[in-house]
Order: structure tokens, then sequence, then C-alpha cells
């Protein structure tokens, strides 16, 4: 008799998980349970949605539930599961349906991190973790004829938010808690991205603390703040995130240190036959050798595509992450990989830092600001951490980075390493190279 494999969770990590266990085992009844009305769907492009430069929301889903059904994977949309009764082996959805497992994968996601903000309930407020929030926003923006747009959070959501309304020719206020935006980067780099927000007509109220959401006066609400108030036609709370793992909880598997579910490498959560993916549960961290929790599509694709593998039968692991990560604000690309300082003085380094400006094409047909720093071992050189911001080439860098992050590169090695030369991308000595030189001289001194 073929074994159940049920799925709670139906976005980046289920449905990667879904499509590679039946590929690897076909014998398997693989049944997919969203509590939503989409599966498949990417998450990270939704702010060009909601802007309008992807007009087609069917672009945004990679499979469609009618492709899953083809392939002998069952997809049961509007689905919630309330209770997994893991003695039992069996999910109780929210119609009371009881469904058996053999095998079963967590892949619940995120919830929406909101604070404690009255009024954060009324119509109007929204936050964005999947396609229905989305398709919700649009809808609202378009139907109030919204003029401006009150964004509590400066983080990555909020930026590339910001970029997008102002594509539509809505304006944004961005009431951020912290003095800079994004506050992953270093300062320096941090400012440039300010500086990029304030030259497209963003107001960025920094240091500022949300208290209230109220009906507006001349929009349709007000924000109330420790220093002020401000009003628009739509709040988005873009605070932050957290992994959705009250089911998991209520099951009996182990929750991390990071308040995610603890996984192995293969995936496999504490219990025998029950495996975790995606934003959800725990990554390993190769630079600070630690579990941790980020929450980002690429990251959920993989662990499904492993998660799957190890069900269907054809063992493989999930080797871990660097933590790459990019963003872009008008024209301003932003990346970053590995640990912070502080992160690496908790992970046992002596961590140093150095920021090198330059240029991302070479001096001699003109200038393309761009910032990069590292983070380098004291001790060994050993690269930690690096981030970048520029006009050009930012995204580019942080990737070759990545790569000398995941092997364990040192300075000494990074300031020599043979990169793709020429004029229109670079200097002969590429800023990757001049920022390891840099910092390496920083140590000795």
């Amino acid at each position: 008799m073929a074994n159940n494999l049920v799925i709670i969770g139906g976005g980046a990590g289920g449905a990667s998980t879904a499509a590679e266990a039946k590929r690897s085992n076909p014998s398997l009844n693989v049944i997919m349970l969203q509590k939503g009305g989409y599966v498949a769907f990417g998450s990270c492009p939704t702010p060009y949605f909601i802007g309008d430069r992807i007009k087609d929301v069917n672009k945004l889903v990679s499979r469609t539930p009618e492709e899953f059904r083809e392939s002998g994977i069952d997809v049961r949309l509007n689905t919630e599961v309330v209770n997994v009764h893991s003695k039992e082996n069996f999910v109780e959805t929210k119609d009371g349906n009881k469904i058996p497992y053999d095998f079963l994968v967590f892949a619940t996601g995120t919830n929406a991190f909101t604070a404690p903000i009255a009024g954060k309930d009324l119509p109007g407020v929204f936050s964005l973790r999947n396609l229905e929030d989305a398709v919700a926003i649009k809808t609202w923006l378009r139907n109030s004829n919204a003029k401006r747009v009150i964004i509590i959070g400066g983080g990555v959501i909020g930026m590339e938010m910001t970029d997008a309304l102002h594509e539509m020719g809505i304006a944004t206020t961005i009431i951020n808690k912290d003095p800079l935006p994004a506050n992953r980067w270093d300062a320096q780099l941090a400012s440039l991205m300010l500086e990029e927000l304030q030259s497209n007509h963003v107001e960025f109220i920094s240091n500022a603390q949300a208290k209230s959401i109220e009906k507006g006066q001349t929009s349709l609400l007000k924000v109330t703040t420790d220093q002020g108030t401000w009003e628009g036609d739509m709040v988005l709370l873009a605070i932050g995130v957290r992994p959705n793992v009250e089911l998991a909880q209520s099951a009996g598997l182990a929750i991390g240190k990071t308040g995610a579910i603890a996984v192995n490498f293969a995936q496999r959560a504490s219990m025998e036959n029950v495996y975790a993916a995606g934003d959800c549960c725990e990554s390993w961290n190769r630079v600070s050798r630690r579990w941790v929790n980020v929450p980002l599509g690429d990251i959920a694709n993989k662990q499904g595509r492993v998660a799957g593998r190890n069900i269907g039968g054809k063992p493989l692991i999930f080797n871990g992450i660097v933590r790459a990560q990019s963003f872009r604000i008008f024209n301003l690309e932003c990346a970053a990989a590995g640990i912070s300082e502080e992160e690496a003085l908790d992970a046992g380094y002596a961590p140093v830092s150095h920021v090198t400006w330059g240029s991302a094409i070479s001096p001699s047909l003109g200038k393309k600001k761009i910032g990069l720093m590292l983070t380098a071992d004291k001790s060994s050189g050993k690269l930690l951490g690096a981030q970048a911001v520029g006009f050009a080439g930012a995204v580019g860098r942080i990737n070759t980075l990545s790569i000398a992050l995941w092997t364990g590169l040192t300075l000494d090695e990074i300031g020599y390493i043979d990169l793709a030369y020429a004029p229109t991308f670079g200097a002969v000595w590429d800023i990757i190279h001049t920022a390891a030189h840099a910092l390496k001289r920083k140590i000795a001194n």
C-alpha cells in the first residue's frame, strides 16, 4: 500500500517538497493542504506586483493547482489544519476532515509581527506576507485612489514597497524606530540608502515609535508616533515576521533557540518521519556555525527539495547558508552576506571591519559609486561578512564574496582572487581586491 505524504503549507517550501517527493518516489500519495487560495507562489516579487510592474498575478505562481494535480499531487486550497495528532498519525482540518499520514511536512511559513499598536486592525491597515495580502493591498490602493502610504518599519520590505509605490505615483512616509533604514547594513552604507530615499522624495521619519492608528482627517488613516502624527490612505506594517510554529509546538516538535522548528541537515524534525522546510524552520549558518532562522524564498525552495528527496528515498542534505541577501531602492543596489561583528563575537571570533568606497566601473569610463564593507577574523584573516551598496555592481560583488564565505577564504586569498576584468565592469584592482587589502592593513596595524 502506498504511503501518504501530507504537507501543511503550499508556499515555496511546501510546493518544492511536494514536487521533489513525487519525482523521487512516484508511488507516494502526496497531499498538500494550503490555508489560502494560492500555492507555489513567490512572496519576494509581491511589492512589484502591488506596484504594477508585474500586472498579472499568475506570473507570481510557478505551478498551478491543476498542474500539481496533473502530476498526481492532491492540492487542497482554503484548507486550514487545526490539529496534528502525532501519536495516531493524522491531521485534522478546520472543516473536521481527518487525513492520515506516513510522512508529515511542516511548511507553515511566518506570521507578521505587528507589535502592540492600537488600531492595527482598522480597514486599510495591512501586512505583506503572501500573495493574498498582495492582492488585498493592490485592490485597496486602486479602490481608495491612494495618494500616500504610511509604512511602519524601515526594513527590506519597506524599502521595496517604497520603490514600487513610487512607480504608481503614490508618495510614501516611512516611520522607523532606528536612525537609518535596513539595520543589517553598516551606518555608512545605510546612510547612502537614506540619501537615495530622500532624493526620490520619500519622507523618512527616524527614531520614531508608532503608538496608534486612527481614522484620518484629510486622509483615510492617521498614525500617531512619539514624534508627531502623519496621515495616509493606507498603512503598511512592515516591522518583521516570526516563524509560524504554533501547530508544530502543539504536535510536540522541538523548537530551536531562534523560535523556529529545529531540523537536521536532512530537514527532519524531532519526530520520526516528520520534516520541516522554509520560513518556519531553522537553517545552518556556515559562518557562525549556529542554527538560524532566515525567511527567504530561495532557502525555502532548497530546503523543500532536500526534504522531498529524503522522503522519496533519495538521500540528500542541505549544507546550510551564508545568509546572502539583496534588494534595490530606486537606482541603488544593496546586498549583504555572512555575519555581523556582533554575531561574530558571539560565535567566538575576533572581528574587524572596514568600509572601502570606490567605483563599480573603471575610473577611465567615469564613476559609479559603490561601497563595500568586509568583516574578517583578526587571528586567521578568514572572511566573516560582506555588505555592499552601489549604483552598479553591488549584488555581483556580494555574490562573489558569498562563495568566499561558503568556502572559508581568507583576506590574503580574496585580495588576489581571479575575477573577470573589463573596464565596463570594474578596475584592474576590483573593489573586492582593494577592500580585502585595506582590511588586511587595518588588522596588521
